[in-house]
Formats: C-alpha cells, structure tokens, sequence
C-alpha cells in the first residue's frame, strides 16, 4: 500500500503541475524573475516532500498546488493590472552600457562583474565591448544587445532590395515518421512524398532521419540517419 500511495501522489502531482502550467501560460516556463524561481522552488518542494510524508495524502497535496497556484495567478494579476508593483515583484531592467561605457553603479547594483558581463555579450556574439552601443540586463537574467552603428548588419531594407515572400519551412519527416499534418497543410498528399523519397534513392520514410518541405522548392531536403 505504501507504494501504491506514493505512485498515485506522483502521478498526481505531476498531473496537478502540468495543469497549473498550462493554466499560467508559457511565460512562467521562459519569464524565470526571481519570484517565478522562487514559485517553481516551493511547488517542486510541495509536491517531493509530500510523497514521503505519511501524514499527507492527494488531498492536502491538491490543495497545497491550488492554494499556491492562486497566489502566482494573483500576482500576475496584480502586476498586469498596477504598473506600480511590477518592479517590486518582477523586477526592473537595467541600462549597464549606455553610449558605449559601462555604467559601474548599475553594474554593481546587478551584482555583476566584468567577466560576467562579458560572458552574457558572448551569449549574443559580442566578443568585444567596443562594439556595443547599449546593452540592458533583463530581468530574467539574459541581456539585450543593441551593437555600435558600425557592427550593425545590413538589412535588406537598407539596400533597397524588392520585397519577396517569406516562406515557413514544414517538418515532413522527423525520425523516420512521416508527420501527416504538415504535409496535408502543405497541400501534398502520400504519393508525391514518396516520389520524393525514391528520387532521393530512399525507399520508405524509415530511412529518414528529417526532411523538410520549403514553399517554392520542387524538392524535399533529407538528411538520412
């Protein structure tokens, strides 16, 4: 029986968690501030330290994640609604390289260092800091780089180029599976796939490690296992 409880408390919290993230959205999977650090801490920590605790049955555990649950959704709430508290609760970015130089007191203020600041500007392929005009620590962590005029690439806009389609590429195949929803969405049916596949000199999408259909191209890119 004892395992039999901390089977059904497992895979119940790992139900109640998976329905809370999707009642919360995305942003609290790619947002990680410091109060959704400390939310996915104490809902990890409600739902680990409950399945061995006799005293604790799905009950409790279910009302634990609501209760917190609630508590996130209110405070999202709260700061959607009062601009005010978001920089208490979220955060507010900072502006550590302004006009080309480091602002020291906001660097210091972000508990940053200069080898940490040149790690994150590595992250966004910034070897140099010469090369920066502004960079602003977000408040998940990451930073965003804004280059020197000089570092900047070129658009198409800037070389007056014509305008042309973007097309989205389509996964067709993907570990030896043919995806059928991509392909029906692409307008392609079972038989144009296949002489695909044999003009590639394969003979099933077994064989296939990806493949990928881009609109405007006759031909279907394979890569092979």
């Amino acid at each position: 029986m004892e395992y039999f409880q901390i089977t059904a408390e497992t895979f119940f919290g790992f139900a109640a968690l998976f329905v809370l993230t999707k009642v919360l959205g995305k942003t609290q999977i790619t947002q990680i501030t410091a109060f959704d650090f400390i939310a996915a801490l104490v809902l990890g920590e409600l739902v680990g330290n409950a399945l061995y605790d006799d005293e604790i049955g799905i009950i409790k555990i279910g009302f634990a994640i609501t209760l917190w649950g609630v508590l996130i959704y209110a405070t999202e709430v709260i700061t959607e609604k009062f601009k005010g508290t978001r920089e208490v609760l979220e955060g507010q970015p900072s502006l550590i390289i302004r006009k080309g130089q480091i602002d020291r007191e906001a660097l210091k203020n972000s508990k940053l260092d200069i080898n940490q600041l040149q790690h994150l500007l590595r992250s966004k392929d910034v070897f140099s800091l010469k090369d920066v005009e502004f960079a602003v620590l977000e408040t998940d962590g990451t930073i965003s780089v804004l280059k020197s005029f000089a570092q900047q690439n070129s658009t198409k806009a800037d070389l007056e180029l014509p305008e042309q389609q973007v097309p989205l590429p389509r996964c067709i195949i993907s570990d030896g599976e043919v995806l059928w929803d991509n392909l029906s969405e692409a307008n392609l049916d079972r038989e144009w796939l296949q002489k695909q596949l044999e003009a590639q000199h394969f003979n099933s999408p077994d064989e296939v490690l990806y493949a990928e259909f881009e609109e405007g191209k006759s031909d279907l890119f394979i890569m092979s296992f």
